[in-house]
């Protein structure tokens, strides 16, 4: 199948590496050319704008940062919906695997329907590690015909794939995954706080938790890298911090309360502006660390 790839940052560059590994034709445009370089040089095609790549394909795929990202590419000038317009397609499956919010993903829905092309929202759990393996969980919103021709491209790209339901459907699933991711990070590192704190090794700590009601695969993994003082980003703080604005506005329209998402929302607002969102989200440990008064220097 011929596949297009809009967004070749962190989680799109090897999402699109595996989709010319499962054998599919792969047609790719990013901001920055240089982004491109790596998908050329392992088959694939470069194209000038995301119309071009629309009028190529059955099915294209954009990985952004956010929902005015998203927009542009689909429905700007040089759009996905352009695109499938100028080469007279209908029928043009649109996927989105970006996290914006559910409200914003139904209105893309609508509007590029209104233009023939049909949209299903696929945000992806898993992180860069995922994404390089290609063991990513998928969570879909659309029409079931339009989840089913994406579909060869999701098993490419994730092994648990589920078809969550109608537009926007996955966007609410990915809101709901990043309060559990966000809540079970920050309790990861305010438990390893707490233990240092008190003079026990958080190493041990880990150990003797991973065998209780308290495994996780946050303990597991991202506490791992905790314990490693491994900042380096697979997820970004302020990616974290605005998939859980996304949250606190969707609970707001729907008149909601949130008490542990809305504190864990704030502890990633104090992550960014103490200059800590370019690093990964299990930095939130330092965060906690400073709150605590450590002064060893430790980073």
């Amino acid at each position: 199948m011929e596949i297009g790839f809009i967004g070749l940052g962190i989680m799109g560059r090897p999402m699109a590496l595996n989709l010319l590994k499962g054998g599919h034709g792969v047609h790719v445009w990013a901001r920055r050319p240089e982004s491109m370089a790596p998908l050329l040089e392992a088959g694939a095609v470069g194209c000038s704008s995301p119309a071009a790549v629309a009028g190529q394909v059955e099915v294209v795929i954009s990985m952004v940062a956010d929902a005015p990202d998203v927009a542009q590419v689909m429905l700007g000038p040089d759009g996905v919906a352009a695109g499938a317009e100028g080469a007279g397609k209908h029928g043009l499956v649109a996927v989105d695997m970006s996290t914006i919010a559910p409200a914003a993903a139904r209105d893309l829905a609508a509007r590029l329907q209104a233009r023939g092309v049909d949209f299903v929202d696929a945000p992806v759990s898993g992180g860069e590690v995922g994404a390089i393996a290609g063991s990513l969980s998928i969570m879909a919103g659309g029409s079931a015909e339009a989840f089913a021709k994406a579909l060869p491209a999701f098993l490419c790209l994730g092994q648990n794939v589920v078809h969550v339901g109608a537009a926007g459907a996955g966007q609410v699933a990915k809101a709901c995954n990043q309060i559990v991711t966000g809540m079970g990070v920050l309790a990861v590192a305010e438990a390893f706080n707490f233990a240092r704190q008190a003079g026990v090794d958080p190493a041990k700590v880990r150990e003797a938790l991973l065998g209780g009601f308290a495994y996780s695969r946050i303990l597991e993994n991202h506490g791992q890298r905790m314990l490693e003082r491994n900042f380096k980003p697979g997820f970004k703080s302020w990616m974290h911090q605005k998939d859980l604005n996304i949250v606190m506005q969707s609970a707001h329209e729907l008149g909601l309360c949130l008490p542990g998402a809305a504190a864990t929302a704030q502890m990633f607002n104090a992550m960014v502006g103490s200059g800590l969102g370019e690093e990964d989200s299990v930095a939130v440990l330092k965060l906690l660390e400073r709150l605590s008064g450590r002064t060893d220097g430790a980073d």
